[in-house]
């Protein structure tokens, strides 16, 4: 039997630890950078030496930032007393992308889940209690994700706020575009029509 070289072994184990990446995708990732120009092997790895040199947390939001605070935070023809509560900083790109939100964000870093031993103390939730005390928040909007762990962190988040005097609502959930309603679950299609607007 051939011996794999230890540092063929060491990258798969390492690709393999990312999320999302298998063993057989960490091998094929491996094997590919095996043969490929020296140069796009080089860049690959002075783009991961340089995310972790350059991106550190904006100290108001806590959204990823090669400056602080970051270009959302300093943007003062964003709405400042509406907040957007996402668990992640990917939550942002996809609320950005869709271009209708004109406020500031807060993440939380993650979701309240027990099971997998996160509490509140492990989230920016007493961070975001602090802000909304000391900078006039108006409105907080909580966009956690539809699933056990992000609506109990929305009704955590809520308790915590609501002594505060502040609007707290939450994203309206429902259908997608494009979507059948025949494939649609029960829950999906009872919030859909909770949530339904005058045409």
């Amino acid at each position: 039997m051939v011996a794999t070289p230890e540092s063929v072994t060491r990258l798969v184990a390492e690709f393999s630890r990312l999320p999302g990446i298998g063993p057989k995708t960490a091998s094929r990732l491996t094997y590919y950078l095996l043969r490929a120009p020296i140069e796009q092997v080089e860049a690959l790895g002075e783009a991961v030496s340089e995310l972790r040199e350059r991106i550190t947390f904006c100290s108001r939001c806590f959204n990823i930032t090669e400056e602080d605070p970051c270009p959302v935070c300093s943007d003062v023809r964003r709405e400042q007393q509406c907040v957007c509560v996402v668990e992640e900083p990917l939550d942002v790109l996809a609320i950005e992308r869709t271009g209708e939100y004109k406020g500031l964000y807060h993440v939380l870093h993650g979701a309240i889940a027990p099971v997998e031993g996160v509490g509140p103390e492990d989230l920016r939730i007493a961070e975001l209690v602090a802000r909304v005390k000391t900078e006039g928040i108006a409105e907080v909007i909580l966009a956690t994700n539809p699933s056990l762990e992000g609506e109990a962190t929305a009704m955590y988040v809520r308790r915590q706020l609501y002594p505060l005097s502040v609007r707290i609502t939450r994203l309206a959930r429902g259908l997608p575009m494009g979507g059948d309603l025949e494939y649609a679950d029960a829950i999906t299609l009872a919030r859909a029509l909770e949530g339904r607007q005058e045409m």
